[in-house]
């Protein structure tokens, strides 16, 4: 393991059972720009501060995929859900017990039952949005609609995906991900997660024209780095721990 990794958990904790959610996450592209620290920490919930990677930098990520699969605990699949898009906008973030998780500054769902029960249940800035995903052999397109709130905000963003890779120490810093920081009636909450490591592709963007990144109020301070692909893992989540 490289020495700027020296500490960070590639593989996740063992997750304290039970198992809340279990779901599977497929056609997911990674597009990640530099931002600097100071000028997002007064968005992270008490107890929580950005992430910041060996370069001094953090990052914002725009993350569209395919959920599906989802089950409560170890129940079968709940057949309503069935499978749908979701696209999110990601700061990463720490805590005093040195998790390294994600921040979300929205996730847009185009299955409309999943924002309520996510927004009340959980406090995640969940969305509603007309998605579609369009495959033609190596090329992906996904784009995205917001319908509630803030209606008529777009993405769309179009990646020809190529050979796996091996990640480098960002690649995986950025992708070892075993939780999610969330505010919830007045209180930081930690979410774990654990799935199996991301198999990951090479991707190269084609066409990106996005508006959620500004409307998340997370400025980038640079291009984005090269993208990613993974044709999924499946994830389970445990109990929610309050933290502050």
């Amino acid at each position: 393991m490289s020495d700027v990794l020296a500490g960070f958990p590639l593989t996740p904790p063992a997750l304290r059972r039970p198992v809340v959610f279990d779901q599977h996450w497929s056609d997911l592209t990674f597009v990640h720009w530099p931002v600097e620290p100071e000028t997002v920490a007064h968005l992270y919930p008490a107890g929580t501060r950005p992430d910041i990677f060996a370069d001094g930098m953090t990052y914002v990520g725009l993350v569209p995929f395919v959920m599906g699969g989802i089950r409560l605990g170890f129940s079968p699949p709940v057949p309503y859900f069935g499978s749908f898009l979701e696209t999110n906008i990601r700061l990463y973030s720490v805590d005093d017990a040195s998790r390294h998780g994600v921040l979300f500054r929205s996730l847009d769902s185009s299955r409309l039952a999943v924002v309520p029960l996510t927004r009340i249940g959980l406090g995640l800035p969940y969305t509603w949005a007309r998605m579609r995903l369009i495959r033609n052999g190596s090329t992906l397109s996904y784009s995205s609609l917001r319908r509630w709130p803030e209606p008529g905000l777009r993405s769309r963003l179009i990646v020809r995906v190529g050979a796996a890779i091996t990640p480098n120490p960002l690649q995986e810093w950025l992708t070892a991900r075993w939780g999610a920081h969330t505010r919830k009636a007045g209180r930081t909450w930690w979410v774990p997660n654990e799935h199996d490591p991301w198999p990951l592709q090479s991707a190269n963007i084609i066409h990106l024209d996005d508006d959620l990144l500004a409307a998340s109020g997370v400025a980038a301070c640079g291009d984005p780095i090269p993208a990613l692909y993974s044709p999924g893992v499946r994830t389970r989540f445990g109990r929610p721990t309050a933290i502050g």
